[in-house]
């Protein structure tokens, strides 16, 4: 009973501590150090600069408060009256020039090293759509989206919301840990920013523009981002997860996702049944097509046309392979022929001809998209 008397408000005063330490991290009010050098740089001069603002803070109120004190009018005070002070003027220039120069110098170095993209040891190209991210690792043959995965009815309220609210992605960028890698980040449509604070990383992703980047990850974990620039309806459902793994553990996943590149690439030779290709059309239309159109393929009046019943989803095969593969330009309707496999754009096409009550009964194959990507 003495045990339990003593043992019960120790434990319960340890998992307080322990939500207070996690609150304290959520609502951090400080800049975090970060993973990365550049991070680590970024962070110290923010110290730096801070605790400057600090001491001049203290300094000029204490004098202030000092001065409204021992000279207030009830003691008899005057106002001194001159008109200039020279050593004063010298001072008070100095002081500030001096600190400019503290602040500018370890500013500058990070600067530089923040653009130093050199010696990389592996090249990671980053392009922004609305509103997912692809990434290709460069010489490695592999590329993906990375979509947010949050269920609609979470977003909605009509389901509790999940520790990464907004933060889950359908694959995460995987990157090894103690290695140079630099981001060639660009976008497709209009001007998004990827921007992942751990790695002191923020750089605007421009259309027609290929932006340089770098970052030396030291410890492996989970990272999380997200789109830095206002883009759209979209805009705050583009998450960024950088999954940072030990080299060895690296090379693994990398060898075992070249695999599924090769295995995707055989099964686009597959001749596929109505019920699979509805199954996974489905389950790629609402990752990469519902956003506009709508779950239920009625998109947005006045903003993004519905499907259901349409001319695009019921009329010509050929017309809505054309506007899936290849977008319309002056339109929101992206291109995903560079976006999907060639399994996903005829499972997703075969979805919406056939999904709603529009039921066309057409089937499209991957082999009927690749063949249309090469003209034939």
């Amino acid at each position: 009973m003495l045990f339990a008397l003593v043992f019960a408000p120790v434990m319960s005063l340890a998992f307080m501590g322990k939500a207070l330490a996690e609150d304290a991290q959520r609502w951090a009010v400080n800049m975090p150090k970060g993973v990365t050098p550049v991070s680590n740089a970024i962070y110290d001069i923010h110290m730096i600069i801070f605790w400057i603002c600090v001491v001049i803070g203290v300094g000029v109120f204490a004098v202030m408060f000092y001065s409204m004190f021992a000279h207030r009018k009830s003691k008899g005070a005057v106002a001194a009256n001159f008109h200039e002070n020279t050593t004063a003027e010298i001072v008070w220039t100095v002081i500030p020039a001096l600190l400019l120069i503290v602040m500018a110098v370890p500013a500058t170095t990070a600067l530089l090293d923040v653009y130093d993209t050199t010696e990389a040891e592996m090249d990671i190209k980053i392009t922004g759509y609305q509103w997912k991210w692809q990434y290709e690792y460069l010489g490695e043959d592999v590329a993906f989206m990375s979509e947010l995965t949050t269920p609609e009815e979470e977003i909605y309220n009509t389901a509790p919301k999940s520790q990464y609210y907004l933060q889950e992605v359908s694959q995460a960028l995987v990157l090894p840990a103690k290695t140079k890698v630099r981001f060639l980040i660009t976008a497709k449509d209009v001007i998004h920013s990827w921007w992942v604070v751990d790695l002191g990383v923020k750089k605007d992703a421009i259309p027609g523009l290929v932006n340089e980047t770098w970052a030396y990850i030291e410890e492996p974990g989970i990272y999380r981002g997200e789109c830095a620039e206002l883009c759209g309806k979209g805009h705050a459902f583009m998450p960024i997860v950088v999954n940072v793994l030990p080299k060895e553990e690296y090379n693994a996943w990398l060898a075992k996702k070249k695999e599924e590149v090769a295995a995707e690439r055989e099964l686009a030779k597959k001749t596929f049944t109505l019920d699979e290709l509805m199954a996974q059309g489905e389950a790629a239309y609402n990752r990469s097509c519902a956003s506009c159109h709508g779950s239920n393929g009625e998109g947005i009046p006045g903003v993004f046309p519905g499907l259901k019943g349409s001319a695009i989803a019921t009329g010509d095969v050929a017309a809505h392979l054309d506007i899936v593969v290849n977008g319309k330009a002056g339109t929101a309707m992206q291109a995903f022929g560079g976006q999907l496999s060639e399994v996903d754009l005829a499972a997703i096409i075969t979805y919406e001809r056939n999904a709603w009550g529009n039921s066309t009964g057409d089937l499209v194959q991957p082999l009927d998209v690749l063949k249309f990507k090469q003209g034939q």
